[in-house]
């Protein structure tokens, strides 16, 4: 990732103004005229744009930029630097392959899901071409939707629709017919309130309470950690959680819940807690007066579904505590705590008006709701392309190497409604092929327990303390010390792991 590659774009004002200051300025000389080209005292500076193709950059390219042929250079080497990446999976596809023989598998893929739920490649292969067929009608539709839309904004009936057209046409499409403003939104989301936001859920659900404790000399990692402990009237305290909300050099990119100590029964009456870290990468220049996007609320609240999972477990042993759950159940503490970042009711009680203290309007959460629900089967169909990819690339294979490039561009074609761009490999800096490889489909299976979790569960009375009860005891409670399946029967209904279309 230290090579994401960069384009120039000249002249300056063919990138929006208002995203100009997260790129580069550079400049250069030009002739006025090609009898002058000789002539260096007859060049002017023209100022441009070097936009450095990381994930970041690439992204908000893409959403802003009017201008197609800029979306296009972008995407085009966006999704083709590193092109070293592409040895580097070559070579982890081989050890694994490699591995995996060696352990008694056929493939990567069968040695990683069968101590899964699912326990074969099979079932998620099945569960994942099942999903796909249901969604390609809905995604074409959706995809037309938005090839009609660009061609009447730029009035040409055979325009086509490209890669680098989706954000942006999405993100016009969705602005015209909802209303909201992304700053009117993160100003009720300073990040002090975000983090009274989690008390609000551990209060409500579990009648716990963090609190801020002191740290022993060379306990802390940097100046900017805080310690919190997770305390209880009745039962004391419950474990502890370092949180790292700051972005700085040199430090862990995204959001992410670390285990550092698991949970386990030493006595009778005795119990080690758990320890965790909540690692994020807000801005540092406003500290907690920091404004969030939703976007970065939903992370959040997701980061911090694990984070519940691991400090409310109640495990014998340190191997089964909290997340140390199968793969493909992992993830549905995380995806559930997700729809509390989405509910009036939960958003109602910390996203506050930074003056008046107003809580957010209900007009503007159902907005945000039918903004995100305007192209379910596009966002669904993109997920079920990345898992199939995942899996293919970690399954059996008659020869080696494989052309991992071939194979991505050609299950594209077949699981989405979106062209492949020759030349091409967006999938070398897709890093969950190195942490989740062959579990990438672990997050739709969180999804749909999730979901049915949600309904059958939560919904009715998202914050009430038996809703809590449930949660923790029939859920987080056990860890990965009860069989996944029969886990989720208990909790939500013989239903949650029927695979129903």
């Amino acid at each position: 990732m230290n090579k994401p590659g960069f384009v120039d774009i000249y002249p300056a004002s063919r990138i929006p103004r208002n995203i100009q200051h997260n790129f580069k300025p550079i400049s250069r000389f030009k002739p006025r005229g090609v009898e002058e080209q000789s002539n260096a005292m007859n060049a002017t500076r023209q100022k441009g744009i070097r936009i450095v193709t990381d994930s970041g950059s690439v992204s908000s390219a893409l959403r802003w930029a009017s201008d197609e042929e800029v979306r296009r250079q972008v995407y085009v080497v966006g999704n083709s630097e590193p092109r070293e990446n592409i040895g580097v999976l070559d070579e982890l596809i081989d050890a694994r392959d490699e591995f995996a023989k060696t352990m008694g598998c056929r493939s990567y893929a069968e040695f990683a899901i069968r101590p899964n739920m699912a326990a074969s490649v099979d079932v998620v292969m099945s569960f994942l071409n099942d999903l796909s067929d249901t969604v390609r009608h809905k995604a074409d539709e959706e995809f037309n939707t938005i090839k009609d839309f660009k061609r009447r904004v730029c009035n040409d009936k055979s325009a086509d629709l490209e890669p680098w057209d989706e954000d942006y046409f999405i993100g016009m499409m969705k602005s015209s017919a909802h209303t909201v403003d992304p700053s009117v939104v993160a100003s009720y989301f300073p990040l002090s309130q975000c983090i009274k936001g989690l008390n609000v859920l551990v209060e409500s659900l579990f009648g716990a309470t963090f609190h801020q404790v002191p740290m022993g000399d060379g306990e802390s990692w940097h100046p900017n950690v805080i310690k919190l402990s997770l305390h209880h009237p009745d039962e004391g305290d419950l474990g502890f959680m370092y949180l790292d909300l700051y972005s700085r050099k040199g430090k862990y990119p995204g959001c992410a819940h670390f285990a550092i100590r698991g949970g386990r029964r030493l006595s009778g009456t005795n119990y080690q807690l758990p320890i965790i870290a909540l690692v994020c990468n807000f801005s540092s220049s406003r500290g907690l007066t920091a404004r969030l996007n939703h976007c970065d609320v939903e992370t959040l609240f997701h980061e911090f579904g694990h984070a519940l999972h691991s400090l409310l477990s109640r495990t014998e042993y340190q191997h089964f505590s909290g997340t140390r759950v199968a793969l493909d159940v992992a993830e549905t503490p995380s995806n559930l705590f997700e729809f509390y970042a989405w509910d009036y009711r939960v958003l109602r009680t910390f996203a506050l008006d930074e003056t008046t203290g107003d809580p957010i309007p209900e007009k503007l959460v159902k907005a945000l709701n039918a903004s995100r629900n305007m192209f379910p089967a596009t966002d669904l169909q993109r997920q079920v392309f990345y898992s199939i990819m995942d899996l293919t690339l970690f399954g059996e294979h008659t020869s080696k190497p494989v052309d991992t490039i071939s194979a991505v561009a050609d299950l594209k074609r077949k699981h989405t409604s979106w062209n492949y761009v020759e030349g091409t490999h967006w999938h070398t800096r897709f890093s969950h092929l190195i942490n989740y490889g062959a579990g990438y489909y672990s997050y739709l299976y969180a999804r749909c327990f999730a979901t049915t979790i949600w309904q059958e569960v939560c919904q009715g009375d998202p914050l009430s303390r038996s809703t809590g009860s449930a949660i923790r005891d029939k859920f987080l409670r056990h860890g990965g010390a009860k069989d996944p399946s029969v886990l989720l029967k208990d909790f939500a209904g013989d239903s949650v792991i029927k695979n129903s279309g």
